[in-house]
């Protein structure tokens, strides 16, 4: 079912890579220019299925998850959705996730290299009399993401209309001929492209992956690779598992506030966290810095002789060099000039972290 749409893409000049998760992706479709501008000007279509998938049913499904995440997940009803942080009993960041309510469900979209950590972080408490089951999705489901300013029309091309203008990550299951009644088959559509860029998210059966697809390109959207996706995340400053989300950083300090509600009582880090918001002891904080030159992750961000934070994710984009860097809070945040090992840099603010 997979090979099929791997067919499909290679035929649209599709170049694929296997990352060391196992997950086979389409790094480009040779169009990269061409992807970059339909994310401003038109739509841009992105396959995110080595994303993971995590589905968590039975009556304690809500508790459960709110109970694990930073987000309030008891609030949501069936087509609410929202993104939350996993993190560990010390406020470490592990993933971003975004939960989607359905009636019956939770489902998870997860980082491709945090699927398998996350299952048995979850598996691990469960507890006896916890009415919850946990299912891994990814191998027979396919996500994809539209990005760009005209991904509203597209979807009303092909039918999909009733998500227009509805807050982030509402969704809805969309049942076109022949599905009928129940919760096989058909679209999830979610609002949200995974990055700032305006958009949507698209969760199928691999069964439909492929005519999906087709379907979406032949409505006029233009295949994008993940390396366009990469160069968009680092730009826009989505944290990623293991550049920005690592055990040496919180939440707070990767400026996930969107993702933290501090009345929802206690779950796995809660003390931490709250400790850290009433007594203000937020150290460096996340921020994208517009680079002279290419410099690796992992280079020391200095003001003069004094380092003030680290360079996490780097990537070359049209306009020159950008990357993401943890700067000391007290050192400054937007217009700070800064020395990024020998390459000049200037701190700015960044879209996703600013939503």
């Amino acid at each position: 079912m997979i090979q099929e749409l791997h067919d499909i893409q290679t035929s649209s000049n599709a170049i694929f890579t296997e990352l060391t998760t196992g997950e086979t992706v389409a790094v480009s479709f040779g169009n990269d220019p061409a992807a970059i501008t339909a994310t401003k000007q038109g739509v841009a279509l992105c396959d995110r299925t080595h994303w993971g998938r995590i589905q968590i049913t039975d009556s304690d499904r809500l508790r459960f998850l709110h109970n694990q995440t930073t987000n309030n997940i008891n609030k949501l009803q069936p087509g609410q959705g929202c993104d939350t942080v996993f993190v560990t009993s010390t406020a470490r960041t592990i993933d971003l996730a975004t939960a989607y309510a359905t009636e019956d469900a939770v489902l998870l979209l997860v980082s491709p290299n945090r699927r398998r950590q996350l299952l048995e972080l979850l598996d691990r408490y469960i507890f006896p009399m916890d009415r919850v089951e946990l299912t891994d999705l990814t191998d027979t489901t396919v996500a994809f993401s539209l990005l760009g300013p005209e991904s509203s029309k597209l979807l009303a091309q092909i039918g999909v209309s009733e998500l227009e203008n509805q807050p982030y990550a509402t969704h809805k299951l969309i049942k076109p001929p022949p599905y009928q009644g129940g919760d096989e088959g058909g679209v999830r559509v979610a609002v949200g492209s995974g990055l700032a860029s305006p958009g949507y998210t698209l969760i199928a059966s691999a069964s439909d992956a492929a005519s999906l697809w087709h379907e979406l390109v032949k409505a006029g959207a233009v295949p994008m690779g993940d390396r366009i996706w990469e160069q968009l995340r680092i730009e826009q400053g989505r944290p990623a598992a293991d550049f920005e989300l690592t055990d040496d950083y919180n939440p707070l300090e990767a400026r996930l506030l969107h993702t933290i509600t501090y009345d929802k009582g206690c779950y796995i880090g809660q003390e931490t966290i709250a400790r850290l918001n009433t007594y203000k002891g937020v150290k460096q904080q996340l921020w994208g810095v517009q680079l002279s030159g290419y410099v690796a992750p992992g280079t020391v961000v200095t003001i003069g002789e004094e380092k003030v934070g680290k360079l996490t994710s780097a990537t070359e984009t049209e306009s020159g060099f950008f990357g993401l860097a943890y700067i000391r809070t007290k050192a400054g945040g937007e217009g700070l000039k800064v020395q990024v090992g020998e390459i000049a840099g200037e701190v700015v603010n960044l879209p996703f972290l600013s939503l």
